[in-house]
């Protein structure tokens, strides 16, 4: 993580801490994907997404209280065992959202244990006392920001995602642009559960 904080690291009382859970590739996954849509964003004209943060938001909390971050690991560990197995997403198709000016990588299909996943973190999050965001969930990887040619809906070539495991990701914002760490991972998997 180089000069980054350490992992889990813990402000002083009183400060909070901007977090969001997300399914977090490995450098494997991310040049794949980078690799794919490369054409489409430098066609853009928009601002690539720096390899490192590339990932998919499951559930963002914004910001929590330094004290209350020691209750996230109980909430993620009951949303996240899937009896059916661990996560695979196949990203097939680009599209730009002119809202927020991003292009963005979407799966072919979302797997049912995926929106079962996000359900249950939100309803447990939200029984917490926890106020995360409630917009409908997308699953979606930001690969360009401030896009300024805006593309109709198109196909990539399908890059696969395999998850056994999802995270606790931290968020800190610099002149540069937002920056992101693992605070913890999760096993998405009955039997890595089980092993832990």
């Amino acid at each position: 993580m180089g000069a980054e904080e350490p992992v889990g690291a813990s402000p002083l009382p009183g400060k909070t801490r901007r977090l969001f859970f997300a399914l977090w590739p490995d450098q494997a996954m991310r040049e794949r994907l980078v690799e794919a849509v490369h054409p489409a964003v430098r066609a853009s004209r928009g601002r690539a997404v720096a390899s490192a943060q590339l990932h998919v938001t499951l559930a963002f909390l914004g910001a929590v209280p330094a004290p209350r971050v020691a209750e996230l690991p109980a909430i993620a560990l009951a949303a996240a065992v899937a009896p059916g197995g661990c996560l695979e997403l196949s990203f097939e198709r680009l599209a730009h959202w002119p809202q927020p000016r991003v292009l963005c990588a979407l799966p072919a299909r979302a797997p049912a244990v995926l929106g079962a996943l996000v359900e249950r973190l939100l309803e447990a999050l939200g029984a917490a006392g926890f106020a995360p965001d409630l917009k409908p969930f997308r699953p979606h990887v930001t690969v360009a920001r401030k896009v300024v040619r805006p593309s109709e809906p198109a196909a990539m070539a399908a890059v696969h995602w395999r998850f056994d495991a999802f995270a606790l990701i931290e968020s800190r914002t610099l002149e540069s642009g937002p920056v992101y760490s693992v605070v913890e991972t999760y096993p998405l998997c009955a039997a890595a559960h089980a092993t832990k």
